[in-house]
């Protein structure tokens, strides 16, 4: 489960942002929300909002390339076609906006839990190098605090179980601590249970390669294919199975099954149409959420999926009859027509804003105040209000174009 992101310095990010999956002290939907075995709460869903170019899309590219500079490494010898999207290089880039800035550190900080303890893990790094690492553990049954371990530079300190280790002198100075444990120290209980956390609780999707993408989440767990069949059902897309042929050079081919008038045939999924190529590969990665209780980050989750769809994906994630495990759903959209009361709660939307220096900000709607300190009400019209400008998030234009006069 993420608890919680900050980051600084990084693409569009000037100034510190936090993105916060704890739930807020309201009133509303409080039965749609994750209680944890220690009593503590977080939120199923969140959703950030904003303009084109605000930096929604590096706000979860931030989450993206910490995970990605931890993983890769560690897939020196694993099967990347299995991992592809996690490993793949992301450059560390700074804001670019400020001489200052480009030659200081760019922040990464990460609040997540496993099954048994909540883990702080903070990596900072410019041009690639790590400034400064750490990692913090509070184990859920107990309440205790310990520190793993921490590294400023080349000054590495080991701290509680971790004492014990060899790290060795030839140590990169580009390579994360943590990375370098996952490949020494694999079978340490503790490493194993933070970087499979990262390894498998938290997973990324842009619609890069739906072939690849059906194929990584559907072969781990036949599980995941029933629970997808059964949404295929429910959503009404008129495919009744599916099956995945291995072909040569490590590809597939995905076959969907129509039955029309009591006939049956198979389509390739290159004639089935955009949106269905796009729920196919993103159904499998919903069920395992839902099944196994991941986290689940899409960037423009509304593109291409008809808004009644998007209201049944974000319903699953909050009916906790159905979502039992825990499972997280992050996205950023432009869709409307489910920005209100009924649908989340005020902690579960979030805008991006773009300053006068082009730097991005991030706030929920449950933290903004208006210019007279005012709260925004449970019961606003969240979308009405939001495309007036009064969020402060403008999705247009600031000056629409007067059409009339360009055609004169």
């Amino acid at each position: 489960m993420l608890c919680q992101f900050t980051v600084k310095n990084y693409k569009s990010i000037r100034d510190e942002v936090t993105f916060d999956m704890q739930a807020a002290t309201i009133s509303e939907h409080n039965d749609k929300i994750i209680k944890d075995q220690d009593g503590d709460l977080f939120l199923p869903v969140s959703a950030i909002y904003g303009p084109n170019g605000g930096g929604k899309s590096n706000v979860l590219e931030a989450i993206h390339t910490l995970d990605s500079k931890i993983l890769r490494p560690l897939c020196a010898t694993c099967d990347k076609n299995d991992y592809e999207y996690k490993v793949s290089k992301i450059p560390v880039e700074p804001f670019a906006f400020t001489e200052e800035n480009r030659d200081m550190p760019t922040e990464f900080e990460i609040f997540f839990r496993t099954k048994t303890a909540e883990y702080r893990y903070i990596l900072h790094i410019r041009k690639e190098v790590v400034i400064y690492e750490s990692l913090d553990r509070i184990k859920l049954e107990t309440g205790r605090r310990s520190a793993m371990f921490v590294r400023e530079g080349n000054k590495i300190g080991l701290k509680g179980i971790f004492g014990r280790f060899q790290i060795s002198e030839d140590l990169s100075e580009t390579l994360p601590l943590l990375s370098y444990l996952g490949i020494t120290y694999k079978k340490n209980e503790i490493v194993e249970e933070v970087l499979n956390w990262f390894e498998d609780s938290i997973d990324f999707l842009n619609y890069g390669n739906p072939y690849q993408e059906i194929k990584t989440a559907i072969a781990r767990s036949e599980k995941i294919k029933e629970l997808e069949l059964r949404m295929i059902q429910e959503m009404d897309l008129d495919i009744e199975d599916f099956r995945i042929e291995e072909k040569a050079e490590n590809t597939i081919e995905v076959y969907t099954k129509h039955i029309v008038e009591g006939k049956s045939t198979e389509l390739t999924l290159s004639e089935e149409s955009n949106g269905t190529k796009k729920l196919l590969g993103l159904l499998p990665y919903i069920a395992k959420s839902l099944i196994y209780g991941t986290t689940l980050v899409i960037d423009e989750l509304d593109a291409k999926i008809h808004p009644l769809l998007l209201r049944h994906i974000i319903d699953m994630f909050t009916d906790m009859n159905i979502n039992r495990h825990g499972g997280q759903l992050i996205f950023t959209s432009h869709d409307l027509s489910t920005m209100n009361k009924d649908v989340y709660r005020r902690d579960e939307i979030w805008f991006v804003a773009k300053g006068r220096d082009q730097n991005t900000q991030l706030y929920s709607l449950v933290e903004f105040k208006d210019d007279n300190g005012m709260s925004v009400r449970k019961d606003a019209k969240y979308d009405k209000q939001y495309l007036e400008g009064k969020y402060g998030a403008d999705p247009y234009l600031q000056r629409i174009i007067d059409w009339g006069k360009v055609y004169a």
